[in-house]
């Protein structure tokens, strides 16, 4: 065969063109649409016909299954969706990775594209450079468009003309001819493929560049189809082996979902490729078994086929996958920690438009950690046990650490976003969660310092007269109040509906009780009420709480800022 290094290297050149106008076209729609497909992915429910469609059109505009997956599998592991849920959504996904193949298929080799990726590459340069945000991406779309184009037409011309090397044919058939056994070996193919390059969009392309050059028939191609629906699952449980226990169930779920569908297509392998073979005839004027040309519409139509039909066949038993996945991989005892993050090591970072929605999540999380830091105070107050009170304040100083590191682990999480591809809303939203993230961080400082007051005024056998405990539990309640109204803030940007008024009044009403008890505490302190040494407890433990309202405010204007950049 007369085909050199050279060729060689310009046929992997021609497939890294491809790969890289659908990286760029992938993300420049995320930049285009990317708070639309944040809505969407936030407003997955329970039910599981909608988490297919939900699946089916991100996968759709992100034109990739695997980034959709790995975005599912993090949020199962956030504890955002329930593994029922996540299935759905994977379903859906397999069926919007069909897009690839029908673009491919419909425009790739129907119409010389290629013709017009020079003049849409024109059309979209002064885009590109535009100083608005929205039609610069757009204009990365296009050159996306573009180059996926080209590399598909480079990637044609690349592959060996069958005609003129007919030993590739030869040495082909001779891997064809072992019945059921050809089938696997070439589904086998398909998924290591896939594998290798982590994309089954790419793989795909590749399967139909061979077909449409006549270098495999259309039931071996087929086959590697089934194998590149394997292959595509491997991405998620790579992001899900450092996870916990229930994403790796849901990336488990997304493996045995396709092998079914795999094992019972095979079942019907032949009349059902005669049935697509008579569809594609009807469509396309000529049989894929005979024409190499009708290969991809038929491809295209089996994958649609099979990802539909195994949807429509599976949905109904998604509660059984899920306790077989859970029955298959058992959470480890003691695997929960109480203060851990809860998505940020999946591994695999590919979408930093919908990644701020799992930064929006992680910092709903966070905030609740503090609130639970701040629980622990009130308990240390009350509590009239030593050994518990010891116990306690031991749990916040442990807290108070694992607080800092969760927020270097935040701010390096939104710091890798920030260098990802970002609309100017993305950016902007980060910039918002990084304050948002130090000062929850500052607020477990805060509770962390009340906490050694607390065990201070123990230790010196300090105690405090009605009123002050009246006082103190007073200001607490404010705290608390305060607490309550910026976590429903923060889970309120998910859905842009935010008011602060009730914040601002409470703050309001935090420092007008410190100056009273400033004042009433030096009145007191004259008259002899209390011990100087009280006195000072006194005033650490209501100075402390006004600067924790300090912070909570300043969550509240930071969220407000947000709301109304978003609206």
């Amino acid at each position: 065969m007369n085909y050199g290094f050279f060729d060689i290297l310009t046929l992997i050149g021609s497939l890294v063109l491809f790969l890289f106008g659908m990286k760029l076209m992938s993300e420049s729609l995320q930049k285009v649409a990317g708070n639309n497909l944040r809505k969407i992915l936030a407003a997955m429910t329970s039910n599981r016909v909608f988490g297919v469609l939900t699946g089916i059109v991100t996968t759709a505009a992100v034109q990739s299954s695997s980034a959709t997956t790995v975005m599912i599998v993090s949020f199962v592991n956030a504890g955002l969706l329930s593994l029922v849920e996540a299935i759905g959504v994977i379903m859906g996904a397999n069926i919007g990775t069909t897009v690839t193949a029908w673009l491919i298929s419909l425009i790739g080799f129907k119409v010389d594209i290629s013709v017009l990726s020079l003049p849409l590459i024109g059309l979209s340069f002064p885009l590109i450079f535009s100083k608005n945000n929205v039609r610069k991406a757009w204009g990365e779309v296009l050159m996306g468009f573009a180059l996926l184009f080209i590399g598909l037409d480079l990637l044609k011309n690349s592959v060996p003309d069958i005609n003129s090397n007919p030993d590739i044919l030869v040495f082909l058939q001779s891997y064809t001819d072992y019945g059921f056994f050809s089938l696997l070996i070439f589904m086998l193919i398909g998924t290591i493929l896939t594998v290798i390059l982590q994309s089954s969009s790419a793989s795909t392309a590749l399967t139909l560049v061979l077909c449409y050059n006549g270098w495999i028939p259309f039931d071996m191609a087929a086959a590697m189809i089934l194998g590149e629906n394997i292959g595509t699952t491997i991405t998620a449980n790579i992001a899900a082996i450092v996870a916990n226990t229930s994403a790796k169930r849901a990336a488990m779920a997304h493996l045995i979902f396709n092998l079914i569908g795999v094992i019972w297509v095979l079942l019907i392998f032949s009349p059902l490729l005669r049935l697509i073979g008579n569809i594609t005839e009807n469509v396309n004027g000529a049989s894929p078994f005979i024409s190499a040309t009708s290969i991809p519409i038929a491809l295209a139509i089996f994958h649609t086929i099979f990802n539909v039909s195994n949807a429509l066949l599976q949905i109904w038993f998604v509660k059984s996958l899920a306790n077989i996945v859970t029955k298959i991989i058992k959470k480890k005892e003691g695997e929960e920690e109480e203060f851990s993050l809860k998505y940020l090591h999946t591994g695999l970072l590919n979408t930093s438009e919908l990644s701020i929605l799992q930064a929006r999540k992680e910092i709903i999380e966070y905030g609740k950690l503090a609130r639970k830091m701040f629980d622990y105070i009130r308990r240390m107050y009350k509590e009239t046990d030593e050994k518990k009170f010891k116990k306690t304040f031991e749990k916040v100083e442990k807290s108070e650490i694992k607080m800092d590191e969760l927020e270097v682990e935040i701010a390096n999480y939104l710091t890798e976003i920030s260098e990802g591809d970002l609309s100017i809303i993305g950016s902007r939203e980060i910039r918002t969660l990084l304050k948002i993230a130090d000062n929850i961080e500052s607020l477990a400082d805060s509770c962390f310092n009340i906490g050694r007051v607390l065990k201070r005024k123990r230790k010196r056998k300090i105690w405090f007269t009605p009123e002050q405990r009246k006082d103190i539990n007073n200001m607490f309640n404010l705290i608390e109040k305060s607490y309550k109204i910026t976590l429903e803030a923060l889970e309120d940007l998910m859905n842009e509906k935010i008011d602060i008024s009730e914040m601002l009044e409470i703050e309001k009403e935090i420092n007008e009780f410190r100056n009273y008890l400033r004042k009433q505490n030096s009145k007191n302190i004259a008259e002899n009420k209390y011990t100087y040494q009280s006195s000072v407890i006194y005033v650490d433990l209501f100075t402390l709480c006004e600067v924790m309202g300090d912070h909570l405010i300043n969550i509240a204007e930071a969220l407000e800022k947000e709301k109304l950049r978003l609206t």
